[in-house]
């Protein structure tokens, strides 16, 4: 057995070393944008702030740093710094995933730039173009858009691990804090706010309306939501949930009818159609199970063989459930494509066609380079932010994502969402939603706001809207035009 080496005064120093507590980062630069045929002046503040929580040995401990851009209007000529932020409205933005940064809802809709593509939606080769965004909501509201922990440039601190903002509850909260401190260090309690999420930033936003009131006190004048997932539920193919079977058919139907599958006066003459059976007749037929008779399984099959454009026998096969991973891949099966999840108006090619579900999500991969090129270009080059680290896009480093607080139940934040609106009658909904979005079709969105069982006198502060294209109906031109018109409508009554 040996003695220990005695401990150099050089190895007492190297231990007792402090590591430099991490600090914000920030780039401010100035902008000018025409919308509506006015020329705003505007400035971006881009970087990271460092998110702490409080520790009682520590004290306040860095957790995360956090990527935001930020784009507020300059005040006019005459009026005061302050006495402008007071009365101008300020909106968070985040998209989902999870694992999702906030490019999409940046550069495809919201922000003063905006991705160019082609009239059909498809993403134009390299080099890709930002140009200015005549439809950005900066002419309404100033902008903030979030990156969560292990998205974007956003990461937990030397030290912290990245998981445990990876779940839920945490999520919502980080973000949340996150929105906090922005509201406090920007000086910015007592401008109107909102927030817009997309996706599982629909999930988010819901939560973040009741934890931020609940927690910071910070009462929220709106949220607006789209592409919306509030009850998991409603999405889940599970056996023995039969919901998702029946919400997602309408959509099923609108890919049909686009891809001449099935043919109709009109898609809404069509979906209008749909819904009733899907409502009625078919929930009515799963309802029952196994005790549905056998001349009642073939009618419902030839009904559905009629809406969805697959065949009679191939709907007997799956006892009239029709999974989404397996229409995206059986309904052009005898063309070799697939139809795309996110929009399914897009087709891609898989290598083996006699597969139960596609390769790739096509509708995904023809933005994906337009988006994620752009954005890493115009933050460094125009916003004069830069970083070593990769600009996670749509990060699968998040997984698993943990829903500890909802073990054997499905995620609700329609609960959340119903209670923060009765907390707070002045809190308005917007709700957006595509047609061709088999990712979260608008028949459960609408399942799920009419078993809110919000108060009567609540109702009409929500405002839905629908759209000819998929989950970022943006890239659609037409709808691009219409979200804008309704999201300032929606904020303009707010």
């Amino acid at each position: 057995m040996t003695e220990p080496h005695p401990q150099s005064q050089e190895d007492k120093n190297e231990k007792q070393t402090t590591i430099t507590p991490p600090t914000d980062t920030i780039s401010q630069t100035s902008h000018s944008v025409t919308i509506g045929g006015n020329t705003l002046h505007y400035t971006a503040t881009t970087g990271r702030i460092i998110l702490k929580a409080e520790d009682e040995k520590e004290g306040e401990k860095p957790k995360a740093a956090i990527f935001f851009v930020a784009y507020t209007l300059n005040a006019p000529d005459g009026e005061s710094g302050e006495e402008f932020r007071n009365r101008r409205p300020i909106t968070f933005a985040f998209n989902g995933g999870p694992g999702s940064s906030s490019v999409w809802l940046h550069l495809g809709v919201l922000g003063p730039r905006r991705v160019v593509l082609e009239e059909n939606g498809r993403s134009l080769p390299p080099p890709y173009r930002l140009v200015e965004n005549e439809f950005s909501l900066l002419d309404k509201t100033d902008l903030v858009f979030i990156d969560p922990v292990t998205t974007g440039f956003s990461r937990a601190v030397p030290g912290e691990k990245d998981k445990q903002f990876h779940g839920f509850k945490a999520d919502i909260e980080s973000v949340g804090d996150f929105i906090r401190l922005f509201i406090s260090r920007y000086h910015r309690w007592g401008s109107p706010r909102f927030l817009i999420g997309e996706s599982y930033g629909t999930t988010r936003a819901a939560g973040l309306a009741g934890y931020l009131q609940e927690r910071h006190g910070v009462y929220l004048n709106g949220i607006m939501l789209v592409s919306v997932v509030l009850n998991f539920m409603t999405l889940a193919f599970d056996p023995g949930n039969d919901l998702p079977f029946i919400l997602f058919l309408p959509t099923y139907a609108a890919t049909a009818w686009y891809h001449k599958r099935v043919t109709a006066d009109s898609l809404n003459d069509l979906l209008a159609e749909v819904e009733a059976f899907a409502l009625g007749e078919y929930a009515t037929a799963l309802m029952q199970g196994d005790a549905l008779p056998a001349t009642r399984k073939q009618e419902i099959a030839k009904k559905l063989a009629q809406y969805t454009g697959l065949s009679t026998s191939y709907i007997e096969s799956t006892n009239l459930r029709i999974n989404i991973h397996r229409f995206v891949k059986e309904l052009l099966r005898d063309q070799r494509r697939t139809v795309g999840r996110l929009d399914s108006r897009y087709t891609g090619i898989d290598r083996d066609a006699a597969g139960e579900g596609h390769e790739y999500d096509p509708s995904y991969a023809i933005i994906q380079g337009a988006y994620s090129g752009t954005l890493n270009d115009y933050i460094r080059r125009e916003l004069k932010f830069d970083s070593d680290l990769p600009y996670e896009t749509l990060s699968g480093r998040v997984h698993p994502w943990s829903y500890e607080e909802n073990q054997n139940s499905y995620v609700n934040v329609g609960e959340t969402l119903r209670k923060a609106m009765s907390m707070n009658p002045h809190l308005r909904v917007f709700v957006a939603n595509g047609y061709y979005d088999l990712a979260t079709p608008y028949l459960a969105t609408q399942y799920t706001f009419n078993h809110l069982e919000l108060d009567e006198s609540l109702r009409d502060h929500v405002l839905m809207k629908h759209y000819e294209a998929g989950h970022m109906m943006y890239i659609h031109d037409p709808s691009l035009i219409q979200l804008k018109q309704d999201l300032d409508e929606f904020l303009d009554r707010s």
